[in-house]
């Protein structure tokens, strides 16, 4: 018997969890960027939105994951950012 699934507990999110943070590690890896680099991405692309909107800066999430190509279906490494906006600025 599983006393763990018994009493309500399911290590199957944390398991997921750890998988893909596993991943983004391997895939960081293998593009040979380091967080230096990530962190001057990110203030670049801080700096050039920031004249046409007003963004969340600490909900910013920048990273480099996997995706498939379109020509070939071939797995690439691509960067993702994910910037909330709080307001589109007017000319």
């Amino acid at each position: 018997m599983d006393f763990s699934r018994f009493f309500g507990k399911d290590n199957s999110s944390s398991k997921s969890v750890a998988k893909e943070r596993l991943k983004l590690v391997l895939v960081h890896d293998r593009t040979n960027c380091s967080p230096n680099f990530l962190e001057m991405v990110r203030g670049d692309i801080i700096n050039v939105i920031s004249d046409y909107i007003e963004i969340d800066e600490k909900g910013l999430d920048i990273r480099i994951t996997k995706t498939k190509r379109s020509s070939d279906d071939a797995m690439v490494p691509a960067l993702v950012a994910n910037i909330p906006i709080k307001k589109v600025k007017s000319k």
